[in-house]
C-alpha cells in the first residue's frame, strides 16, 4: 500500500516538474527518448555502423566478382614504320604496318572448382607493307580470332570459397558487434541518464533542505531576539543555513557536470538545456535463473563471435598449408581464326587453334618453414578454443552474479523504503520538539541530514535495482520484465544467412 501510495506520489511531482521545465524552454527527455537520439548520433554507434558498412559493402563487392565479367578494349589506330633484318634471305626490308582492331571478353569465375572459362574474340583489319630491293609487297586484309578457354588450378584449395567465406565470417561479425554495441549503448544511456536524475533529485532535496533549515533559522532567530533561546544556538542556526546553502550549491554544480556527460555520449550539443523524467519505481519481479543461464548460453553473441575467429583460423590454417604445395595448372583452348582482304569472306577458309598444357609445381625443400608456421598457426587456433571455453564460462559466471545482485537488492529497496519512512517520522517528531524548544538547532539538523540522505538511498536502490535488471538482459538476452527474448535485429539476419 505505501509503495503504491509512494508510486503516486513520485507520478504527480514528475507531472508537475515536466510542465515547470517546459514553460522555462527545457529540453524533456525520457530514456527511450534518449536511446532514440543515441542510436542516431552516438560517435560509438556511429563507428561501428560505418565498420558494418565497410564489410557488407567488400562482402557485396567479391559476390558481384563471381559473375560474368564483360570488357571490350579498342584499338582504333596504330601505325609502325621499322627498318627490319630478314635472316632467312640475308637481307634488310623495310616493313610499314597500320591496323585498327578491337577486343571482346566475357571472362566468368567457377566458384566450384575456382577455375575460370574465358569468351574472347578479337577482330581487326591491317595494311602491311613490305618493301625489300626496290620490291614492294602489301597485305591488307581483315581478321577475326574467336576462342573459349578455360585455366583450372589442380590439387590445391579452392582460393575463392576461402576469401568469399572469410568476408562473410567479417560482414557476420560486424553484424554481432553492430547488435552488442546496442546492447552496449542501452546499458550506457541508462546509466548515465539516471545519474542525471539523481542529481536532480539531489539538488531537489538540497533545495527542500535548505528551505527547512532557513524556517529553522528564522524560528530560533524569534526566540533568541526573545530571550527564549541561548544565542549561541543562533550561531548554530546560521552554521546549518549557509551549510545547506554550501550543499544545494554544490548539487547544481553536479547536476550541469552529470547533463554535460550525458549529452555528449548521446550525442546531442553540450550547450542545449535539458532535463530528464522517469519513474523510478519498480516492482519487483522473480527471476528464473536456469532460464537465464540457458538463454544466455544459447543466444550471447559473444560466443558466435568466438566461434568466427575460430573458423577465421582454420582458413588461414588452410592458406599456410598450400604454401610450397604440390600443385597444378590446366589450361585449355578452343578457336577458329580467319583473314581475308574481303570482309565476308573471313572464314571461308578458318583456321583451328587449339591449345592443351598442364604444369606442375613440385616442391623439394624448404628448410622446415612450412612446418613451423603450420605449428604457429596451430597454437593460434588452440588459444582462440581456449577463448570459447572462457567466455562459456564467463557468461555462466556474469549471470549467477548478476541474480545474486538482483536479490540483494530487492533486499535493499525494502530497507531503505523502511529507513526512509521512519525518517521521515522522526523529522517531523523533532520538528515539533524544536519548535517547542526541546531541541536544538544542531540536533534537528542531523535529523534533516538523515532524512535527505534516506532519500537519495531509496531513490539510489531503485535505481541499482533498474540497471541490474537491464544487465541481466544483457547478459542473458532475456527480459524478464515482458517475458520475452532479446534477439537484436541484425543477429537475426545474420543467422538466416547462414
Amino acid at each position: 500500500m505505501l509503495m503504491k501510495k509512494t508510486t503516486s506520489l513520485l507520478s504527480i511531482i514528475f507531472v508537475l516538474l515536466f510542465f515547470q521545465f517546459e514553460s522555462q524552454g527545457q529540453t524533456i527527455l525520457t530514456l527511450e527518448k534518449a536511446m532514440e537520439i543515441a542510436v542516431v548520433n552516438s560517435p560509438s554507434i556511429q563507428s561501428t555502423i560505418l565498420n558494418l558498412q565497410r564489410t557488407t559493402e567488400t562482402l557485396n563487392a567479391q559476390r558481384a566478382g563471381l559473375k560474368s565479367k564483360f570488357a571490350l578494349s579498342l584499338n582504333p589506330m596504330d601505325y609502325s614504320n621499322s627498318r627490319k633484318f630478314d635472316n632467312r634471305t640475308s637481307s634488310w626490308f623495310t616493313n610499314e604496318v597500320i591496323n585498327s582492331s578491337g577486343t571482346f571478353r566475357v571472362d566468368q569465375p567457377i566458384l566450384a572448382t575456382d577455375g575460370k572459362i574465358s569468351l574472347v574474340n578479337t577482330f581487326g583489319w591491317q595494311s602491311n607493307t613490305s618493301d625489300a630491293s626496290g620490291a614492294s609487297i602489301i597485305n591488307k586484309a581483315f581478321s577475326n580470332s574467336l576462342y573459349l578457354s578455360l585455366s583450372q588450378p589442380l590439387f590445391t584449395y579452392n582460393r575463392t570459397k576461402v576469401a568469399l567465406k572469410t568476408l562473410e565470417l567479417n560482414n557476420e561479425n560486424a553484424q554481432l558487434s553492430y547488435s552488442m554495441q546496442k546492447l552496449s549503448l542501452e546499458k550506457q544511456v541508462s546509466q548515465l541518464f539516471y545519474n542525471v536524475y539523481m542529481a536532480q533529485m539531489s539538488l531537489t532535496i538540497r533545495e527542500d533542505e535548505n528551505e527547512n533549515t532557513q524556517k529553522s533559522y528564522e524560528i530560533i532567530k524569534n526566540k533568541v531576539e526573545a530571550g527564549l533561546a541561548a544565542k549561541e544556538q543562533l550561531f548554530q542556526a546560521e552554521v546549518n543555513l549557509e551549510t545547506a546553502k554550501s550543499s544545494k550549491a554544490s548539487a547544481r554544480v553536479a547536476l550541469e557536470s552529470a547533463k554535460d556527460q550525458f549529452k555528449q555520449y548521446i550525442g546531442m550539443d553540450i550547450f542545449e538545456d535539458i532535463s530528464v523524467i522517469t519513474d523510478v519505481v519498480v516492482a519487483p519481479i522473480e527471476i528464473d535463473g536456469k532460464k537465464a543461464l540457458e538463454h544466455g548460453l544459447a543466444s550471447r553473441m559473444e560466443l558466435r563471435q568466438r566461434q568466427i575467429s575460430i573458423e577465421t583460423s582454420q582458413f588461414d590454417m588452410i592458406a599456410i598449408m598450400a604454401q610450397n604445395e604440390f600443385r597444378g595448372d590446366l589450361a585449355l583452348s578452343i578457336g577458329v581464326a580467319g583473314d581475308d582482304p574481303t570482309l565476308s569472306k573471313i572464314y571461308d577458309k578458318p583456321t583451328q587453334s587449339p591449345h592443351y598444357g598442364i604444369t606442375f609445381t613440385v616442391p623439394i625443400f624448404d628448410w622446415g618453414q612450412r612446418a613451423a608456421q603450420i605449428r604457429a598457426q596451430n597454437a593460434v587456433i588452440n588459444t582462440q578454443k581456449l577463448n570459447f571455453t572462457n567466455q562459456d564460462i564467463q557468461i555462466k559466471v556474469d549471470i549467477r552474479q548478476v541474480i545474486r545482485n538482483l536479490s540483494n537488492l530487492k533486499d535493499q529497496i525494502s530497507i531503505a523504503l523502511s529507513n526512509q519512512k521512519n525518517s521521515q517520522l522522526t523529522y517531523d517528531i523533532n520538528l515539533e520538539r524544536f519548535k517547542n524548544g526541546d531541541l536544538t538547532s544542531m540536533d534537528l539538523n542531523l535529523f534533516q541530514v538523515q532524512l535527505s540522505n534516506n532519500k537519495m538511498a531509496y531513490a539510489q536502490a531503485l535505481i541499482n535495482y533498474k540497471l541490474e535488471l537491464l544487465n541481466l538482459k544483457i547478459q542473458s538476452l532475456f527480459d524478464f520484465t515482458t517475458n520475452e527474448p532479446v534477439v537484436p535485429d541484425q543477429y537475426l539476419k545474420a543467422k538466416d544467412k547462414k
